[in-house]
């Protein structure tokens, strides 16, 4: 009998969960450890942070699925990973035993690398349910009295997607109020252009995000570091191709978003041929650490070099779909070594995308994720907001009943064939 503990249970580590149940013998025993009684549904922030959402609506209780499913919670918390020595030291002082561990924390938020960034200082944040509750709390106040926004991503930001929407679902919401003309919007990116998405882009993604910008009147800077961050000011260094100071920009705003950099957790930080510099768990092409292999790790926590160097530093994102493919992987690589064999399953690392900007969007298919790639597209229209509502209300069922089925494979078949999610289709 093997003891599998997984930490973490957002996207990665409660679909790792399910998968890791399944696959591994009866008399095997996985355990979940998180610092949260509830999984959220990150994607659905950028509505949370407007109103368009409620916690509710996309939150599950883990206890009870996941003792209907035969597996183990515990909520305190991982205070240190021992893979020396094979345990997981928990906030409450006791600790687990394991035999295989799978991280799935998903990253650290970098807030403090940007002075006056993040919701404790002067900008909200939609990485987080409760971010983004506190920003829908100030977006009431906001819209009583408007004035400018500012939204983006700051340097070392490696997940771009949420950035776009938030500034699409803002604009949607002002325009619903018809108090859009009293708001001018200022999108400020380390990106070295738009819609370049730590990817290079995808498709003709720079052509329609920029596009769509100037037909929302949304203003833009590339390049962009963020130095400062005041109660109503940031202080902006844009810089050109070759990464050499460009001219500075001190932008006003009432509201503003900037999604932060990403590191490792605590419990991960500065373990020796387990992470990296920023905490990223170092993985083979199973999935599993080249050292500690009896270690295995899936989404935001892996480390994945940038695709390519940019004049400011950003970072690759790792998306749903890639995501879902690192645990089935896991989940199927750990199953063979149980039965003493060795791993043999490589995730796919495709990348698919649905952003919302309130009442259309942009989706992304890029197959796999990091170029070169065997497919690269795009595609935009009223039928992808109506495919990610849809999208959310699949994968909440999912979440809630245990289901193991491929949620983004299934959602890759639609847009690629038929799109049954369009309407009238």
């Amino acid at each position: 009998m093997a003891h599998i503990v997984i930490v973490g249970a957002g996207l990665g580590g409660l679909s790792m969960a399910y998968a890791m149940r399944k696959a591994a013998r009866d008399d095997d025993s996985v355990t979940v450890v998180s610092d949260n009684t509830h999984f959220h549904f990150v994607p659905s922030n950028p509505w949370v942070a407007v109103g368009w959402r409620k916690r509710e609506d996309v939150a599950v209780e883990l206890q009870p699925i996941l003792e209907k499913k035969r597996i183990g919670f515990d909520a305190a918390g991982a205070k240190r990973v021992h893979p020396e020595r094979n345990e997981l030291e928990l906030a409450g002082g006791k600790t687990l035993a394991y035999d295989y561990l799978i991280v799935a924390t998903g990253p650290k938020l970098a807030f403090d690398e940007v002075e006056g960034l993040g919701p404790e200082a002067h900008t909200v944040s939609i990485c987080h349910i409760d971010h983004a509750e506190q920003a829908a709390a100030r977006w009431d106040a906001f819209v009583a009295n408007p004035g400018p926004i500012v939204v983006g991503a700051v340097q070392g930001a490696s997940c771009y997607g949420p950035a776009y929407e938030y500034a699409m679902i803002m604009d949607t919401d002002l325009r619903r109020r018809k108090i859009r003309d009293r708001v001018p919007m200022t999108f400020v990116t380390a990106e070295p252009y738009i819609g370049h998405l730590g990817l290079g882009g995808v498709g003709d993604s720079k052509g329609m995000l920029e596009s769509l910008m100037r037909e929302h009147d949304v203003k833009w800077i590339c390049n962009a570091k963020t130095t400062k961050i005041e109660a109503d000011r940031m202080f902006v260094t844009e810089h050109d191709d070759l990464g050499q100071e460009r001219r500075k920009h001190e932008l006003a705003f009432k509201h503003c978003m900037m999604l932060p950099a990403f590191k490792g957790v605590d419990a991960l930080a500065g373990i020796d041929k387990l992470t990296n510099p920023r905490g990223f768990v170092l993985i083979d092409e199973f999935q599993r650490n080249p050292t500690y292999r009896n270690v295995y790790a899936v989404g935001v926590c892996v480390a994945i070099a940038p695709t390519e160097t940019t004049p400011v530093p950003t970072g690759v994102p790792k998306t749903g779909f890639m995501i879902e493919s690192m645990v089935s992987a896991t989940a199927e690589n750990i199953r063979a070594a149980l039965d003493g064999h060795e791993p043999s399953t490589r995730a796919t690392w495709n990348a698919i995308c649905l952003a919302d900007f309130g009442d259309k969007g942009v989706a992304f298919v890029a197959l796999p994720q990091i170029p070169p790639r065997n497919l690269n597209w795009s595609s935009e229209g009223k039928w992808v907001h109506v495919a990610k509502i849809g999208f959310e209300k699949y994968f909440m069922h999912r979440m809630r009943t245990g289901g193991t089925e491929p949620a983004y494979e299934r959602m890759l078949l639609e847009l690629l064939g038929v799109r049954k999610l369009k309407p009238g289709a």
